[in-house]
């Protein structure tokens, strides 16, 4: 009798210690499942990115502004049939960026929006990057709506006037975006590098750091 109670004690413990552990392996994960997500903070009041306006890049890709925080950015406006500003917009920013190092580069992204919705499709986009041969991981052209288009530009401080034979009276300008999407630099300079905007540019990568 006493070797029978050993034997099934012994066992009747190690269940009993079996069970604890489940359910404390339980209440673990259901407690891991409850936590909430670590919140993100809110976007700065004087962000571009908290304009809600929906793009589509030239690989036929959607994302918002808000998507792009995070990481410093220049962004400006243009139109894909622009045949000497906009073609001179694109090559201004890559003399820029010759004279960042390929780290600084890595850490700076590019947005061109079109306010030529109307013709600017995916297609159109896509032929002006692979013609310019521009980096998909750094730079991004795309299109949204008229409406949105306009939004972006007034914050932007970027004004444009479609002609009647459709081409566009439109300014010239680099903006520069911290990463939470602050305006912290601009240039009109085109056709070579901007010193001045350039020192934005190494001050807002330093401070991203």
């Amino acid at each position: 009798m006493k070797q029978y109670l050993r034997k099934n004690g012994a066992l009747l413990l190690a269940n009993l210690m079996l069970a604890c552990a489940a359910l404390y392996e339980g209440s673990t994960v259901a407690k891991a499942a409850e936590a909430p997500a670590a919140s993100v903070a809110p976007l700065p009041s004087d962000s571009v990115y908290q304009l809600q306006v929906p793009l589509v890049n030239q690989n036929g890709q959607a994302f918002d502004l808000a998507s792009r925080r995070g990481k410093p950015s220049i962004v400006s406006m243009f139109y894909t049939s622009c045949q000497f500003v906009c073609p001179m917009l694109i090559e201004t920013i890559q003399a820029n960026e010759a004279k960042l190092t390929p780290d600084e580069r890595a850490q700076i992204s590019t947005l061109l929006v079109s306010f030529d919705p109307a013709h600017d499709d995916v297609r159109a986009l896509k032929s002006v990057a692979d013609k310019r041969k521009l980096d998909a991981s750094r730079w991004s052209l795309a299109r949204t709506d008229a409406g949105a288009a306009r939004k972006l530009a007034a914050a932007l401080g970027i004004q444009y006037r479609q002609l009647a034979n459709g081409d566009f009276n439109h300014s010239t300008v680099l903006i520069l975006l911290d990463a939470q999407g602050r305006i912290v630099g601009r240039t009109n300079k085109l056709g070579v590098a901007d010193p001045e905007f350039l020192e934005q540019v190494h001050n807002t990568l330093h401070a991203s750091k």
